[in-house]
Formats: C-alpha cells, sequence, structure tokens
C-alpha cells in the first residue's frame, strides 16, 4: 500500500507539473509577438494621417481592402487628421509593435521633422519602414484669366506684380506650400501664400479666380485643366510624370534642384519583429504589383511604386534631411 500510495502521490506530481508547464507555454504562445506563421490573425488597424477622400485615405483604402481579401481578416481604416499628419502619426508610434497596427503616410511625414522641431516622436527611430505603394506629382496652373501659359511667364508676371501675386496651397506645411516655397526661393520672387483647409477648398478658389495660381494634386487639376477652366504650367516631380508626360518639370524652365515628388508608404511603430516585417512587405508589394491594382492607381493618377523596407528606411531618411535642411534656408514658417 505505501509503494502504491507514492506512486500515486509522483504521478499526479508528474500531471500537475506538466499542467503548468502546458499553461505556461499558452499563456507565452499567447502574449508572444506575432512573428510566426499566424500572422495576422485578428483585424489589422490602419493609421491614415489625412481626411476620408484624399489620396492617400483612397490609397489606404484601396490596399486595405485588398490586404483584408487575401488574409481573411479585416483591415480597419482609421482616420486621424490633425497637424499636417502628426496626429495620426503619434498614435502608431505609441502602438505595439505586433503589425496589427500601421501608418498610411505621404511624404509630407519626412516634411514635418523639419516644419516641426518639437514632435512627439522621431521620424525615424520610432517608427519601421513597411513598404512604399505610390507616387504621384505636384502641379502648378493658374487662372486663364492671369494670362499666363508657362511657369517663365509666370515668374515675370510675379516680378512684376511683386508681392501682389497670389498662390494657394492644400494647407500649411503641406507639400503643395513647400512647393510654392521652394519656387519663390529658386526664382528669388515674392508670391503671397494664402493656404487652405485641404486640396478641394484650394482648387475652388483657384477655378473661381480668387486666387489665380494653383499649387495642387494632378489628380485635382487635370481634369479642369482638360475642360479649359485651369492652366497646367507644369509638375512639380523631378522628372516629368508618366502618366502626363507633356508636362514639363518646373526645373525645365531653369530651376536647377526643384524637386517636390510625392510618394506614399505603409510604416509601423519600431521593432516589428522580423518575419512579421517581411510578410507585410511581401503582400504589400504583391497587391501592388498586381495588374487589377495598377490599373486601379493608374485611373486615380498615381503611379504604383514598391520598396523593400530597407530602401523605403533610405528614401525617408534621404527626405528627413533634405526637407529640414531646405526649411531652415529657405525658413519657412507653419502660419
Amino acid at each position: 500500500m505505501m509503494t502504491s500510495t507514492l506512486t500515486g502521490r509522483a504521478t499526479k506530481g508528474l500531471f500537475a507539473t506538466m499542467l503548468i508547464g502546458w499553461m505556461t507555454l499558452a499563456v507565452w504562445a499567447s502574449a508572444a509577438p506575432a512573428g510566426d506563421a499566424a500572422f495576422p490573425n485578428r483585424p489589422i488597424r490602419l493609421v491614415v494621417t489625412f481626411p476620408p477622400g484624399g489620396g492617400t485615405d483612397i490609397l489606404a483604402r484601396l490596399l486595405g481592402a485588398q490586404l483584408g481579401a487575401a488574409w481573411q481578416q479585416q483591415v480597419v481604416i482609421d482616420n486621424r487628421p490633425g497637424a499636417s499628419g502628426n496626429i495620426g502619426a503619434e498614435i502608431v508610434a505609441r502602438a505595439s509593435a505586433d503589425g496589427y497596427t500601421l501608418l498610411m503616410v505621404n511624404s509630407t511625414f519626412a516634411m514635418n521633422a523639419g516644419l516641426y522641431p518639437k514632435l512627439p516622436f522621431d521620424s525615424l527611430r520610432d517608427f519601421t519602414a513597411v513598404a512604399r505603394v505610390a507616387s504621384t506629382s505636384g502641379i502648378v496652373a493658374v487662372h486663364p484669366a492671369l494670362g499666363v501659359r508657362s511657369i517663365e511667364e509666370l515668374l515675370a508676371a510675379a516680378r512684376a506684380r511683386g508681392s501682389k501675386l497670389a498662390y494657394s496651397s492644400c494647407g500649411s506645411g503641406t507639400p503643395q506650400h513647400l512647393s510654392g516655397e521652394l519656387l519663390k526661393y529658386l526664382a528669388k520672387i515674392e508670391m503671397v501664400h494664402v493656404p487652405y483647409k485641404g486640396c478641394a477648398p484650394a482648387l475652388a478658389e483657384g477655378l473661381s479666380g480668387q486666387v489665380p495660381v494653383l499649387f495642387n494634386t494632378v489628380p485635382n487639376v487635370l481634369p479642369y485643366a482638360r475642360a479649359g477652366r485651369l492652366r497646367a504650367l507644369a509638375v512639380t516631380s523631378g522628372a516629368r510624370f508618366p502618366l502626363e508626360p507633356d508636362l514639363p518639370t518646373v526645373a525645365e524652365a531653369g530651376l536647377k534642384g526643384y524637386d517636390v515628388d510625392q510618394w506614399f508608404a505603409v510604416l509601423g511603430p519600431a521593432g516589428i519583429a522580423e518575419p512579421v516585417l517581411e510578410k507585410l512587405n511581401q503582400e504589400i508589394v504583391r497587391i501592388v504589383s498586381s495588374p487589377s491594382l495598377r490599373d486601379k492607381l493608374m485611373t486615380q493618377y498615381f503611379v504604383p511604386s514598391t520598396s523593400t523596407p530597407a530602401e523605403l528606411a533610405i528614401v525617408l531618411q534621404q527626405d528627413v534631411s533634405r526637407w529640414s535642411r531646405l526649411i531652415k534656408q529657405v525658413g519657412i514658417r507653419i502660419d
């Protein structure tokens, strides 16, 4: 009996030890970062730094729908506009680095590092570069009543009128604002900046002729330019825009170094595990490269443009450095 009792106690002790081990393993597995083949096994949150309806939001929704279908998980688009995208960026910078909270940004993100010296995050250290998605270009346009047909004529008009000529942008600190200030700086001209709360109201004022010069987006301006209600002068990118190759660049007017390219990309919090990062990048690249999404992007005047995480990290680093230096040189201030 004694032997039997001891054997029973030993068996129970062994079972208890095994049970504790299994429970510990289960807890560890549920708490561990999603760095295995199970990712993703719950909905993904894609924070967008601008309001619904804009270019960044359109891209996020197109990409989110495709990611959700591929992974059989909901991708929730969470629009967090404000402070030129800094509100949404801070949310993601403080999120868990498990791959379930991502950020859709445009090149404004890199500009903000120079425009806002007291950001609550570091634009490089606090984020993981995931993948580039697309690019587009800004555009310089005028109301036909201004009588200007080229960048050269616009510069001549600005010199003749001094500070009486005004240009509109989509808001202070936006790529359109910096496009206008860079033109003024390189051409040594004066124009009054009139910022709006978004590209749509800026476009409306341009169409009415209230503000005769527009720095806006290609998708906004081209339909009206083709209808004769606006006159497109040039694109702001360093190279001609592939979807409108007849439009010259601003740099072709003799302004060497003028280049305001607009890219769109997905970022995440710093520290995303390599397996999760690789899975995210590969799926985004696959989706953006698919013929169906490429066609949809191009109808919206976006040029599909993918990258590895390392390639995007280099772009971020270069643009943060370039814009911070230029903003200081030009003396741009947020109104």
